[in-house]
């Protein structure tokens, strides 16, 4: 099982970013995903999910209106769509695999695979 995010990087505030994790060494298309970010010095905090077939989305209250999770199961491939940036979006962010489909998105104790996570940086 390999996970790779890409698309970190330093914006402004009200900035976007896309982020994108591709996905190796299993199939993809039967798990379902989440995005989990960590602030410095903060414990890792999920911020979304998505079924495995993507006909389902799931936010964190705080990111709900201007991140969207999709994925590309053609692909391979998880995205976060991330706009109106704000400093407290400033962490490492990780895609992934949750174990089982019946777990909440939320318990991060339920995910067995995750990326090396890519930076986002949000500052003036």
């Amino acid at each position: 099982v390999q996970l790779v995010e890409s698309g970190g990087g330093m914006v402004q505030p009200g900035g976007s970013l896309r982020l994108s994790c591709a996905a190796s060494g299993f199939t993809f298309s039967s798990y379902d995903m989440s995005w989990v970010r960590q602030a410095p010095g903060k414990g890792p905090e999920w911020v979304s999910g998505i079924n495995a077939g993507g006909s389902s989305t799931y936010y964190q209250h705080s990111v709900k209106g201007r991140f969207t999770i999709s994925r590309d199961n053609a692909k391979n491939t998880l995205y976060l769509q991330m706009i109106s940036l704000k400093p407290e979006d400033t962490a490492l962010y990780y895609c992934a695999r949750k174990t089982h489909d019946y777990s909440d998105y939320i318990d991060l104790r339920d995910y067995d695979s995750w990326g090396q996570g890519t930076r986002v940086t949000v500052s003036s």
